[in-house]
């Protein structure tokens, strides 16, 4: 059986930036970050965020985010 490894959201997001994580593809935010393994080893996915509104881009990366670190050590890849 394969063996999981748990991954956890690795984030330098500052005041003074507050679109670090968002990329506007064609008119399209995206969001792409880093998730670090326990055994050090690094994906970087990326997502569509499906809106052309930048703001509605910020409030889903930050649910996202939050997701992610309510669920940190959980999250398999």
């Amino acid at each position: 059986m394969p063996t999981k490894h748990h991954h956890h959201l690795a984030t330098r997001r500052t005041d003074h930036n507050p679109n670090h994580h968002l990329m506007n593809n064609h008119g399209t935010w995206w969001i792409r970050f880093t998730l670090r393994s326990t055994t050090g080893e690094s994906i970087r996915p990326a997502y569509s965020l499906k809106t052309p509104d930048l703001e509605s881009a910020r409030r889903k990366r930050d649910r996202i985010f939050a997701a992610i670190n309510a669920n940190s050590g959980n999250i398999a890849a």
